[in-house]
């Protein structure tokens, strides 16, 4: 009997396990909105509710199954799980591009029917069937109502308290050190090994327990042969074709804040010629050269606005940190830099591959927000440059985060916003001016041309105090690509009021009546990820 309560506390833990590694999968695919997280619950709850009430009619068929037989259905039913898990991640690197292709909201629906629907159903099934064994094992079909039920209780309790574990060992075990897709092949692994430790020592007498035996080593081979052979599998979609050249993958690392890839090309062009790309869900981070230098606009717009307003600062706050280009810019300057970056694997990849140097920038791991509310009056420039899948976290742009930025400034300080603008929606971007100027009266919006794109960067100078006008800013060390464009969106600083649709409404973290159209304008975004990303960078 310890073994059937020990499978059934494992599995409960394989049930939420897989629900937050889906919400990684689709990541990269669906983004991260409320309609993503809309469809795990949902398909999560429907798998649940079907697999509660298959494993109640399978224990109350007309013909009234042995015990042997409900036992045998009971151990049966991680291996399918185990098999069903192989099989979505045998299709999901080819078919989840397709389904965003498709339509987001839709598509992540079926995502999430493709990796969870099955092994939920069968594991959840399995609560009854316990049930019906323990009660048929005590012998309580004729006992008081009582002890059915204390079975019962106790079946839920321990699953519910694997469902714990699940998640716990998932978010600081699984995510870190492996990737989402070798994570989910060692649930199903897991799984599929169950089954068979039930098959080899059985608990109680089974029916037909050689094809219990049978169907377990089938997934577990199939669990451990695909785990094993994931790197193999996943390659064949390298080199990637992505802006006209053919990429490779140099590195990769596990985060919790989503996979990190490394990535060089183009692979046709001499080392010397190549470029890397920071890579994240979806997201470019940043790009540079084989001699470390930017590629990426946003870069050195942030820095020359920067320097632009405040040219004399001496201490700079960057709040994210990507590959660590704008922080190390600054050090270079002489300026006594602070990075805070949430993602510990951010500060790896960044000094790895992208030049990032610790000994020059004061590198803090901690979430923006927190770190802020310890911030007085203690600096010069505030860069704000946070993203995470297809926008800025909505914790990051109300009110009381404002409140923070402004209060670690020194008097006449600057804080410098890296932003996205949906120009099909602007009433968000209209929210977001008006809420920063509760604590920020002064503003100056800078955007370059957006050349036919509706989602572009749109930088915001703000102070707590008049603005200076801006000091001359060279351009000279600006590849040529940028220099042009820099000059230009320097040289048309436009008032909030250009951007702003009607008055916009302030967003507190009590308070945010735009969420959907949050949601909304980061759909837009993802839309033009899957059109323009392959399918290769988007696997993790």
């Amino acid at each position: 009997m310890p073994l059937l309560y020990a499978i059934i506390f494992i599995t409960g833990a394989a049930i939420l396990a897989l629900e937050l590694l889906a919400s990684r999968i689709l990541t990269p695919y669906f983004g991260v909105s409320i309609f993503i997280w809309t469809g795990i619950l949902s398909i999560t709850l429907v798998a649940l509710a079907a697999g509660y009430w298959a494993g109640g009619r399978l224990t109350q068929a007309r013909r009234q199954p042995s015990t042997a037989k409900l036992a045998a259905w009971y151990l049966a039913q991680p291996a399918w799980a185990a098999l069903s898990i192989v099989l979505a991640c045998l299709v999901y690197p080819h078919a989840f591009h397709a389904l965003a292709g498709f339509d987001l909201v839709a598509g992540a629906f079926i995502a999430c029917t493709i990796l969870l629907f099955m092994p939920l159903l069968t594991t959840s099934a399995m609560n009854p069937l316990l049930v019906a064994l323990m009660t048929r094992a005590r012998g309580a079909d004729s006992g008081p109502l009582a002890e059915l039920d204390a079975g019962s209780g106790r079946v839920f309790f321990v699953s519910t308290v694997g469902s714990v574990a699940g998640v716990i060992v998932t978010a600081f075990v699984l995510m870190p050190h492996l990737s989402n897709y070798d994570a989910v092949l060692v649930v199903a692994l897991v799984l599929a090994l169950l089954s068979l430790a039930g098959a080899l020592r059985p608990p109680m007498a089974l029916a037909r327990r050689e094809r219990l035996l049978g169907l377990s080593i089938v997934a577990t081979v199939a669990s451990a042969g695909l785990l094993a052979g994931s790197g193999l599998y996943l390659d064949r979609l390298w080199p990637a074709r992505y802006g006209g050249a053919q990429w490779e993958k140099r590195a990769e690392y596990g985060s919790l804040f989503g996979r990190v890839k490394v990535l060089s090309g183009p692979t046709e062009a001499p080392e010397a010629d190549r470029v890397l790309i920071y890579f994240q869900d979806g997201l470019v981070q940043n790009t540079l050269d084989a001699s470390g230098r930017s590629q990426s606009f946003f870069t050195y717009a942030l820095e020359a606005l920067a320097r632009a307003y405040r040219p004399d600062a001496r201490d700079a706050l960057v709040l994210g940190l990507g590959a660590g280009v704008v922080p190390m810019t600054l050090a270079r300057q002489g300026v006594e830099v602070t990075a805070v970056e949430i993602d510990p694997v951010s500060f790896l990849v960044a000094q790895r591959h992208f030049g990032f140097d610790p000994a020059r920038v004061r590198a803090v791991q901690a979430d923006a927000r927190t770190w802020l509310r310890d911030c007085r009056g203690a600096k010069d420039v505030v860069v704000v440059d946070l993203f995470h899948g297809d926008g800025v976290p909505e914790y990051l742009v109300t009110r009381d985060f404002f409140r923070d930025v402004a209060r670690c400034l020194r008097e006449g300080g600057v804080a410098v916003f890296n932003t996205f603008a949906d120009l099909d929606r602007p009433g968000v971007y209209g929210d977001f001016l008006a809420t920063l100027g509760m604590e920020f009266p002064h503003a100056t919006v800078y955007r370059p041309d957006p050349s036919g794109s509706r989602h572009v960067n749109s930088f915001v100078v703000a102070s707590a105090t008049p603005l200076a006008s801006p000091a001359f800013t060279s351009t000279l060390e600006v590849p040529g690509r940028h220099a042009g464009a820099l000059r230009e969106m320097l040289g048309r600083p436009m008032g909030p009021e250009a951007l702003r649709a009607g008055r916009g409404q302030v967003v507190t973290d009590a308070r945010n009546s735009g969420t959907l159209d949050i949601a909304a304008a980061q759909l837009a975004y993802r839309r033009l990820v899957i059109e323009t990303v392959p399918p290769a960078f988007l696997v993790n």
